[in-house]
């Protein structure tokens, strides 16, 4: 089958799973907008009023999905206005892709109308910026860049699209199965370490972000909060993330951090964070936990080797995928009673509910006071 390089980009995209898709119209990718003319209802573009805005839709539909959020803007000032959406995505651990259109491949180096070096741009910003030059490599290309928002820590990749390219006819397959990767699983002697550290803490606390949970994951993590009775705070950006209205939810890590937040990672002996990438936000600067190593013992988890121990030396450093690293969890011992015992329970004892029902049957950290 003969189709261009912007058919081939699409089909591609249909191929591994892709539904939805955002971004502006521009010359630069014209071929690619004629190909999902022809894809209504496999694969739908999303009309935004700027790219900045099309970008931030893409990312935070990676963020609720755990798929990669799909972005199409043009190049030069196109680019740049999606670039904001880039490194928000970067710094929220988004999947996300980025499609750019680009000069000609005969034209490139000569500060052609709009041109970037999208590998200078993006180098910084993104897990991964390349640029496509040959439409042979594209689906190779697409794949690589997929897998790479996907995995480990997840994040955007940029790919650039040069015009002539885009519009070269090729009879290579599109790429036509969904790229699966597994969830790396914490190991026995890690999880064992981990709950013995828990069931002897006295405040303990549990730390939660990042992205790809999955329903399952997240009930089984809440499951074992409440049946452990451990506070739990999300990061930055994350607090929907688990269930605002649980028992054991105190609220987020976050701007204008409340001061009840700040005592409990302080007091803290024990944090349990899980998927977490402890920026300056849910650290309150850096200064709730001592850099490089805390006096709170620090169970850090996540599925990336590169962010176990990047900034804070953890006592137990598991690398695995938030939801296998939920499930294989297992309720610790009750050990300790009254207000030396377990934090939430020692935070429910602390503060009031101060809502006009009085109900206290929220958990929310914003409608507790002291």
């Amino acid at each position: 089958m003969s189709r261009n390089g912007g058919q081939l980009l699409v089909d591609c995209l249909i191929g591994l799973g892709a539904t939805k898709s955002f971004g502006v119209p521009g010359e630069s990718y014209l071929a690619v907008l004629d190909a999902l003319h022809d894809t209504a209802g496999a694969l739908d573009f999303v009309l935004c009023r700027n790219e900045s805005g099309a970008a931030f839709m893409a990312s935070a539909y990676g963020k609720l999905t755990g798929r990669p959020g799909i972005c199409f803007v043009t190049r030069g000032p196109g680019a740049t206005n999606a670039s904001i959406g880039v490194h928000t995505a970067m710094q929220d651990s988004s999947p996300m892709l980025l499609f750019v259109g680009q000069v000609g491949s005969s034209m490139k180096g000569r500060e052609a109308f709009q041109e970037l070096d999208y590998r200078a741009v993006f180098g910084t910003m993104a897990k991964w910026a390349v640029e496509c030059d040959d439409v042979a490599r594209l689906p190779e290309i697409i794949a690589r860049a997929w897998s790479t928002a996907l995995s480990g820590r997840p994040g955007p990749v940029v790919i650039a699209l040069p015009e002539d390219m885009l519009t070269t006819k090729t009879d290579v397959p599109a790429l036509d199965r969904p790229v699966r990767i597994a969830e790396p699983a914490p190991d026995a002697s890690g999880l064992a370490e981990a709950l013995s550290l828990l069931a002897a803490a006295r405040r303990p606390v549990i730390l939660i972000g990042g992205a790809n949970w999955t329903p399952d994951g997240r009930a089984a993590l809440q499951a074992f909060a409440e049946s452990s009775d451990i506070p739990v705070v999300a990061a930055f950006r994350y607090q929907d993330q688990f269930d605002n209205h649980s028992s054991v939810f105190v609220g987020e890590a976050g701007v204008g951090m409340l001061p009840h937040v700040k005592v409990l990672i302080l007091d803290a002996d024990v944090i349990l964070a899980i998927n977490v990438r402890f920026g300056e936000m849910t650290t309150d600067g850096y200064t709730l936990l001592s850099v490089p190593n805390p006096s709170q013992a620090l169970i850090h988890v996540h599925a990336s080797d590169r962010e176990l121990g990047k900034i804070y030396a953890p006592v137990v450093a598991i690398q695995a995928g938030p939801n296998a690293f939920a499930k294989a969890l297992t309720p610790v011992k009750e050990q300790l009673v009254g207000l030396a015992g377990r934090g939430a329970r020692v935070l429910r004892g602390r503060l009031r509910c101060t809502c006009p029902t009085g109900s206290g049957r929220h958990g929310r950290g914003d409608q507790l006071a002291a």
